[in-house]
């Protein structure tokens, strides 16, 4: 995962640093105090320079000669019709190319070369190379020669600084870096006669600012790049014309001063080099391109899913109140029936009383057994049960198997038809079992998930918990019992038929997620599994974030075997496979699979272009949450001001969970198999306690 991270990290700078940088009218301040005799040699000499040597030395085109040259190419739209008009009128020009660019077109780079014209280096990323560091500096200039040679095999010795206009502009700075890229073997091109074409002043202004006057020759600068260039494309196309008729000579750069090609023949190395810097850079563009549209599908399909599972959550709420489920109104018992809970207990000492306390506790009608199943305690759990000495409760000891082995040696020993499983650590309120067991009374309901809460959510983590459970654990619930898909019926509360238990033939072991295995199995039955929210049952949840993973570890990966083992189901008749395994996995392991990346491409995007719709973005989907969580609670009857910790769920919580199911992921994909995670009880309620809701 941190290699796949720093792939994805290292690919996103890269490109950020290519198109991070830019801007065609960078402002040049202008020459101020006193100039040194080497800048007043720059000022009054020509616009190619040599500084290689103690001066700084000049040429400049002889009369009736025009050098044109274009930057900030190449461009695939623009520079192709250049080329085209270059051709018309038999002219040979000189392009200086920034890297990127290069990098992003190289058959365009090979087809200016093999018509005749010169490449200048203009930096990598257009930057201005007076305003960077030296290392920076030498970096623009080598990787635009690396990636040159890596499209046509050639080194250039022209170079032109972005931002750069005529000898009289040069600053001391500037200077100074002119010096730098001297000292390194290139000839400095300037320019004459600036156009300005980038700011599009209109075809006729950059036509007169392209003449050269009196039969003077010059450098003409003009642009390939960097937006809409119809006006300098006309402007060409009419200036060669015009200089044609005036007889002057348009031609390369260094035609035009008398001096070899700009072009060498670059080492075989460097081509070697600028093929892997060019492959490199699209597969970034490529995939910065591919992540931003991950960005906008994970964005739009949450808020989708929010907004349809609220909708769902709405119609579910008005159907109960009107004592309706999906397919009728289900008959109420005659009699109420006998149940039969069982209680799975290992190494439960700190909570079993207050569990056993509160079942005995019930107001249910009906005839009920407890019964507690110690599956190989080493705390006393058993003993701290049988002491007790409450009516109806039995307690039987085996040795240790797992939670799964223990609830077949409950179901085994129950007396009754109805059974209600209870998690150790859990406590239920005295109505909560006539609730659990109402909706049975439909003969198509094999299982009944109730109404699981936090016991224990002081805490900033127990508060981020309690938010998930009310939020994305009951709100969805009652979504499920709607599309008739319920994943889960939670170990910490749940009622089922015993024929429907017997038709799966109990609670199997080939997953870690027994509860999610069992529910599954009897979805795939035909038999309703449904909601019931009036059924409460408070739970401990884990205290730290180390409990927390090894708790949602154990819950993801159990989840995905269940997912795999239930796999045949899409295939199958009725809505569960096709709605529920389909659900599962695009917002269970999909989402969250890509969700890192997500991440930091929303912080490439913050850092790299302009903040305020990244966070805007942000924004509107906490607060499309905190709507979500405000309604989700008002059905729980909870307070909604728990909500001020959403916010900052959104950066730890949130990332806890989604590496929980990549780690979950990576597990089986390796094959491994993984133990069942235990977690430490810190006996959140007292004996004979419930909180109040």
């Amino acid at each position: 995962m941190g290699v796949l991270l720093l792939i994805t990290t290292g690919a996103l700078v890269f490109n950020g640093y290519v198109h991070g940088v830019g801007g065609e009218a960078a402002a040049v301040a202008a020459p101020s105090g006193e100039p040194s005799a080497d800048l007043r040699r720059v000022w009054n000499g020509g616009p190619v320079l040599n500084l290689s040597g103690p001066r700084p030395e000049s040429a400049r085109p002889p009369a009736r000669t025009v050098a044109l040259t274009f930057d900030d190419g190449p461009d695939p739209r623009w520079t192709p019709l250049l080329l085209d008009v270059l051709k018309r009128h038999g002219v040979t020009a000189t392009f200086f190319m920034v890297g990127s660019r290069i990098a992003e077109n190289p058959g365009l780079v090979r087809r200016v070369v093999a018509e005749g014209h010169e490449i200048g280096d203009h930096s990598y990323a257009h930057a201005d190379l007076s305003r960077i560091p030296q290392w920076r500096l030498r970096l623009e200039v080598s990787l635009t020669q690396k990636v040159l040679a890596g499209a046509t095999g050639l080194h250039t010795r022209l170079v032109r600084p972005p931002y750069s206009a005529q000898p009289g502009a040069v600053t001391e700075e500037q200077l100074g870096t002119l010096r730098t890229l001297g000292a390194a073997g290139y000839l400095v091109a300037l320019t004459d006669l600036d156009t300005k074409d980038w700011a599009r002043p209109g075809t006729g202004r950059i036509v007169q600012a392209a003449l050269p006057r009196r039969g003077r020759g010059a450098v003409v600068m003009l642009h390939d790049s960097g937006g809409d260039r119809t006006q300098t494309v006309a402007a060409v196309d009419r200036l060669l014309t015009l200089l044609a008729e005036r007889h002057y000579r348009v031609t390369t750069l260094t035609s035009a001063l008398g001096m070899p090609s700009a072009h060498t023949q670059a080492p075989t190395g460097d081509q070697v080099i600028g093929l892997g810097l060019g492959f490199a850079q699209r597969a970034s563009a490529w995939f910065a391109t591919t992540m931003a549209w991950v960005l906008a599908a994970a964005g739009v399909l949450t808020l989708a899913r929010l907004v349809f599972f609220l909708v769902l959550a709405w119609v579910h709420v008005q159907r109960a109140r009107g004592g309706r489920r999906r397919l009728g109104r289900a008959p109420a018992w005659v009699f109420p029936p006998p149940v039969s809970v069982i209680v799975p207990a290992y190494n439960e000492a700190a909570g079993i009383e207050a569990t056993v306390r509160s079942l005995v506790a019930t107001d249910y009608p009906g005839v009920m057994e407890v019964i507690v199943v110690d599956d190989g305690s080493s705390d006393g759990t058993a003993e701290i049960a049988a002491a007790l000495g409450l009516p109806g409760v039995r307690v039987i000891r085996r040795p240790n198997g797992g939670k799964p082995a223990a609830l077949n040696t409950g179901i085994a020993h129950a007396s009754h038809d109805i059974l209600v499983m209870v998690d150790g650590d859990t406590v239920f309120e005295p109505a909560t079992i006539g609730h659990l067991v109402r909706p049975l009374a439909d003969p198509g309901v094999g299982a009944v998930s109730g109404n699981t809460k936090v016991g224990n959510r002081r805490g900033m983590i127990g508060r981020w918990q309690h938010i998930e459970y009310v939020v994305g654990f009951n709100l969805d619930r009652r979504a499920f019992d709607l599309l008739g898909c319920m994943p889960t019926v939670p170990g910490a509360i749940g009622a089922f038929r015993r024929t429907a238990l017997e038709s799966v033939s109990g609670l199997s072991t080939d997953t870690l997620a027994e509860d999610t295995d069992l529910t599954m199995a009897i979805c795939r039955t035909g038999l309703r599994v449904v909601y019931e929210e009036n059924a409460l049952a408070w739970t401990e949840a884990p205290t730290s974030l180390r409990q927390l993973w090894r708790q949602r570890y154990r819950w993801c990966y159990g989840t995905l075997q269940a997912m795999w083992k239930h796999r045949r189901a899409v295939a199958e008749p009725g809505p569960f496979g096709r709605r529920c395994l389909g659900y599962l996995t695009l917002f269970q392991v999909v989402l969250p699979l890509v969700a890192p990346v997500v991440d930091i491409m929303a912080v490439y995007s913050l850092l790299v272009g302009d903040p305020l719709p990244v966070v805007a973005v942000w924004a509107g989907f906490v607060l499309v949450q905190a709507l979500t969580g405000w309604y989700a609670l008002r059905l729980d009857h909870e307070r909604a001001s728990v909500l001020w910790v959403l916010p900052l769920q959104q950066f730890v919580y949130r990332q806890l969970m989604y590496l929980v199911v990549i780690q979950s992921v990576a597990t089986a994909v390796l094959g491994v198999r993984l133990r069942w995670q235990t977690i430490r009880r810190e006996g959140t309620f007292a004996a004979g306690s419930a909180p109040a809701s």
